[in-house]
């Protein structure tokens, strides 16, 4: 496995040639732009960068020539004024970088569902990453027809009682409107007990939005880690995603180490982009 990894991440960010290693090397300095060559175009979801400011976030992110985001509140705040989220945008398309989605964002009251998409039209994104609960799904629907913003419902593993998983989401949005789907955390999914590449073909065109990530047993005692090292097949998540043709982001989202998130960024980007790279599309 290890072999495989380290050839995979060298395929992928042209770094064989190098004395580095190709995780060091990836982050010593910018990954070449493939933006144009890429099937499957790589994103970030926000939270990876808990633990940095807008600028820091934004500097890794150059460095790994990541050019997409779901951006979280931590870097964008709900209350956010129409002048503190045209600064925080300015900053993002100077780094040439897409705010596509913001989230995830939490609904338990009605309210909280209308300061969602009251934001998000303000930034001007066309979708949220969300966890209505179950009761507002209605109310959410009717905002969703009302702002014509997608919801990507997200599942957060065993210990959510809302949507542990993708199933749990989808048998409470399958008979809504169409722009009501899934942001499946690939992790949390697994530790669910959901085959990844399983949930994608089953949801289909309601597959918005993934959070990419491995983790260390499809048991709710996994723990993230980088892309490869885990248990999940990417392989079979990859050929389910071009069976599909899904058109979305494919984000990581990077739990291990949030104070040091660069190194397991590029091992994790690289590695599934090396997967992508071995898969005929």
């Amino acid at each position: 496995m290890s072999s495989r990894r380290n050839f995979l991440l060298q395929a992928s960010l042209g770094l064989a040639a190098t004395g580095l290693s190709p995780m060091l090397a990836a982050a010593a300095r910018p990954a070449a732009d493939t933006r144009g060559k890429d099937r499957h175009a790589m994103g970030v979801a926000g939270y990876t960068f808990a633990k940095f400011d807008l600028d820091q976030a934004i500097a890794m992110m150059k460095r790994t020539n990541i050019r997409h985001i779901s951006v979280k509140d931590i870097h964008l705040p709900l209350q956010s004024s129409p002048e503190q989220i045209a600064a925080v945008l300015s900053k993002f398309r100077a780094a040439e970088i897409e705010v596509y989605a913001v989230g995830v964002i939490y609904m338990k009251t009605k309210q909280a569902v209308d300061d969602a998409f009251a934001y998000a039209k303000r930034a001007g994104v066309p979708m949220i990453v969300g966890v209505p609960t179950p009761e507002l799904l209605d109310y959410t629907e009717q905002q969703v027809k009302q702002y014509n913003i997608r919801l990507a419902v997200h599942n957060h593993g065993p210990e959510d009682a809302l949507y542990p998983g993708p199933r749990n989401a989808w048998d409470h949005i399958k008979n809504r409107d169409a722009r009501m789907g899934l942001c499946i955390d690939i992790g949390h999914a697994t530790r669910a007990g959901e085959d990844p590449a399983k949930a994608v073909l089953a949801y289909k065109d309601r597959v918005f939005d993934l959070h990419l990530k491995d983790v260390t047993a499809a048991s709710k005692d996994g723990k993230p880690t980088e892309i490869g090292r885990g248990v999940i097949d990417y392989r079979s998540l990859v050929e389910a995603l071009d069976k599909i043709r899904y058109k979305g982001i494919c984000s990581i989202e990077y739990e291990k180490d949030m104070n040091d998130p660069l190194p397991g960024i590029a091992e994790s980007l690289g590695y599934f982009k090396g997967v992508v790279n071995t898969v005929k599309a």
